[in-house]
Parts: structure tokens; sequence; C-alpha cells
């Protein structure tokens, strides 16, 4: 049996190799057992679950139950005398200068705002004598005033201090759990649970710490999932974990200027979905990230209807640059489509509203005029069947013919002026010949020829 076209073949053990495999699910069976009697007992405040759950972990991440486990040590441990929200909930301004914003680098000592407090209220004031000074009883009354001021103020000062050396024992936690998964995520780069207990940790540092430390993890985990793009340009879980920092970037939460917008990351993405695209024409993902960036792109250039029109009409041009080259890469067609979809798809509106500038929401061009739709698709058509004189055995040419002229049909117009009955039928043809094991399928299309 073959997968992925390399052959699964028996490999003869011998009697040592058997035996140390035998000790290896031994030893895997024992941590597993200790762990478990650790979570009936409910003890996840135990450091010694917490070290349960790495070696087992190192030697099986899949173990999706065990990383729940351990998120709830992270919790029920040092984590858990903090209360969640707190740098969100309470804007102190002490708290953005005690700590720097590299995670790597936290100052422990109190913050200098604080410390000058904590001088103003345990100096004591200079004595006035003479006759406009105090009496020696308003003296007295002063210093005992000033005595009195001194342990609110070294209160104020020792809570900055526990307040900062809290926030950088969870720092160095949390960069310690981040570190702990990357030699995982690099043997085990497509592992669900790791890249979600990441995501945990990333969240956990939005609860736990100021907004400015937090987007420092933030920034460094995108730039950690470019370095395994880079590694894998088409690892998927890289792709939807990207999307995943880059909102969570945008988002106001980590905003560490405490303003009501940030900056939009779309430009920049959609020039690295282009740099991906570049590497690899068969990166499926880098396609579906600018199929998802697109409209949005748009919107926030404020673009208008020939603006529009060109972003599409580029978008298409180099849909099928990819296409001359590689026909037959499902990824290239996959976003072909997804183009083609702007053009031929018009919801419920009607031609007087797209008239009115009222086009149908969420298309890429929304007032494209029914005779701009046609020269798009009669364009299109013109190119991939010129595709056929060097590529005339593959399938996804043929589908995509039949499936544009069709959506021609579909508007109310008639296809004689693209291509002729004959030709489809032509083309269905070529289709039953190249994929004989969809003999049903290609019935069921002849039919919807045959009634349109």
């Amino acid at each position: 049996m073959a997968s992925h076209g390399i052959a699964r073949t028996n490999r003869n053990r011998t009697e040592e190799q058997r035996q140390q495999d035998l000790d290896r699910i031994k030893k895997y069976r024992d941590l597993d057992d200790q762990i478990q009697n650790h979570v009936r007992q409910s003890a996840y405040d135990d450091p010694a679950l917490f070290h349960l759950t790495t070696k087992i972990l190192r030697l099986n991440p899949e173990y999706y139950t065990i990383w729940n486990v351990r998120r709830r040590c992270l919790i029920s441990g040092s984590l858990s005398k903090r209360s969640a929200g707190l740098w969100r909930s309470k804007a102190s301004p002490n708290t953005s200068r005690s700590v720097t914003t590299k995670p790597s680098c936290v100052d422990s000592s109190p913050s200098p705002s604080a410390a000058t407090r904590a001088d103003r209220a345990t100096s004591p004031s200079p004595k006035k004598t003479g006759g406009s000074g105090t009496t020696p009883d308003e003296s007295g009354k002063q210093e005992q005033e000033e005595n009195t001021a001194k342990p609110v103020g070294d209160d104020e000062g020792k809570k900055d201090k526990d307040e900062a050396d809290e926030i950088a024992t969870d720092i160095s936690l949390i960069r310690s759990e981040l570190a702990f998964t990357i030699p995982l995520l690099i043997e085990f780069p497509k592992c669900y649970w790791i890249w979600g207990y990441r995501s945990f940790l990333l969240s956990l540092c939005d609860s736990i710490l100021p907004a400015a430390v937090a987007r420092e993890f933030w920034v460094a985990e995108l730039a950690l999932d470019s370095k395994m793009l880079t590694k894998d340009r088409r690892n998927f879980h890289a792709w939807t974990y990207r999307r995943f920092i880059v909102s969570a970037l945008e988002s106001t939460k980590n905003d560490s200027s405490g303003g009501e917008s940030t900056k939009s990351m779309t430009e920049s993405e959609f020039a690295y979905t282009y740099s991906m695209i570049k590497v690899d024409l068969s990166n499926f993902s880098a396609w579906h990230n600018r199929s998802k960036l697109a409209l949005r792109l748009l919107d926030e250039r404020g673009a208008d209807d020939a603006a529009r029109k060109e972003f599409l009409d580029q978008e298409l041009e180099l849909a099928r640059e990819g296409l001359n080259v590689g026909p037959e890469d499902q990824s290239l067609w996959y976003y072909h489509q997804f183009l083609m979809d702007q053009i031929t798809t018009r919801g419920e509106g009607k031609e007087d509203d797209v008239k009115h500038g009222e086009g149908v929401k969420g298309l890429i061009a929304p007032n494209l005029s029914l005779a701009d739709r046609r020269e798009f698709i009669d364009r299109e058509v013109a190119e991939i069947k010129d595709l056929l004189e060097d590529y005339a055995d593959v399938k996804l040419i043929y589908e995509a013919l039949l499936e544009y002229t069709m959506a021609y049909q579909a508007m109310g117009e008639s296809s004689e002026d693209i291509v002729n009955e004959d030709e489809m039928m032509a083309w269905l043809a070529k289709l039953r010949e190249l994929d004989p094991l969809r003999q049903g399928r290609w019935d069921d299309l002849e039919k919807s020829l045959k009634s349109i």
C-alpha cells in the first residue's frame, strides 16, 4: 500500500529492537498512569504533575488531553494568584513605566513615579522658626502627621514592587512554555494541539500582562510564524495561526497606546501572500489568504468602481500567469474560480440597482455593468481555450470552460457568442475520457447543458 507516492514496507525487527519498543511502551504507560492518578485527585497545583506532562508530551504531543491538563496546572499554579484581566480593567500609570516593553528583560524594582511618591511621604519637611514660623506644638503635630504617612508610602511602594515581581514571574513562565513547544513544533509542525497551546499562552498574555508587554509576545509570534512558513510554505496550520495573530495585533486589546483603533495589517499581509506565491505557485494557503484579504483591502483603500475593476483585472492576470505555467495546479484554478465568481455572481440585485451604484455587497466589483461582465468572461474563456493547444489532456481546463460558459448562460445571455453547443459537448466527451470514474457526474452535467 502506498501513501502520497511512498510505498509502505514491513520493518523486520530484531528481538533486541522489539524489547526496546516494549520498554518505551511501558515507560509511556507508566507516565500516563501517574498523570491520571494526579488528575483523579485534582492535584493540578502539584509541580510533579506539571513535570510529568512535560515528559509525556515530549514522547507524544498528539495526546491532546495532556495539553489540557498542562493548562490547568498553569492556571492552578502561580498564575492563579493573579486576577484575570487585571491590566485590562485597571489602567495604572505606574504599570507602564515599571515594566519594560520587552518580555526578555523586566525590571522588578518599583517604578520611578512610585518611588517619588514614597520619598515625598517619608521625608520630613523643614521646620520653620521665627515670627512667621510654626510654633513648637504645630511642629510636633506636623512631625506626627509625617510619621503617620510613612507606612502608607511604604505600602504603596511595596505594592508596586510586588506587582512588578509578579509580572516578571509571569513573563518568565510564559516564555518558558513557549520555548518548550518550539522543538515539538519543529518536529511536528502540523500538530493541532501544539498550535492550540501556543494560542492559549498568547491569550494568557492579554489577560495578565500590560498591553505593551503582551504585544511584544504577539509580534515575536508573528516572526516565528514567518519562519515556520519559510520552512514549509504550505503548512495550513501556520497560515491559520497567522490570521489569528494578525487579528490579535489589529485589535484594540493589543494597542499599547490605549487608542480606539490600531493600524490595519491588510496591506502588508496582502503583499506577503504575493511574495509566497512568487516562490511557489502551488501554495493553496497563500491563494486562499489572498482571497480572504482582497475585499477588506479594497474597502480600506476606499476604492471606487474604476479602481475595483482594475484590481479585478490585475488579479485575473496574476492567476492567468500562473495557469500558463501550471494549468494542472488546482490551487491556481481555485483562485481563478474565486475571481470569476466575483463576475458571475449577482445575488438578488437587479440591473437597475447596479446602474444606480447599489451593486451586490461582498464582491470585489459589485457595480460591474452587464457589458463589463460579458467582456471579462469572453476574455477568460478565450485565454483558457488557448491553453488546450499545449495542454490538451488537463481535465481542469475543460471543467473551467464548461463552468464559465454555463455561468454565462445563467446570466440570461446566449453562449453562442463565445462557444457553440457542439464545442461544449466535445469538452464534455473529453472529460468522460480523462476521468471515466465520474461518469455519473458527467451525465448530470450533460443534462444541465441540454436544459439551458
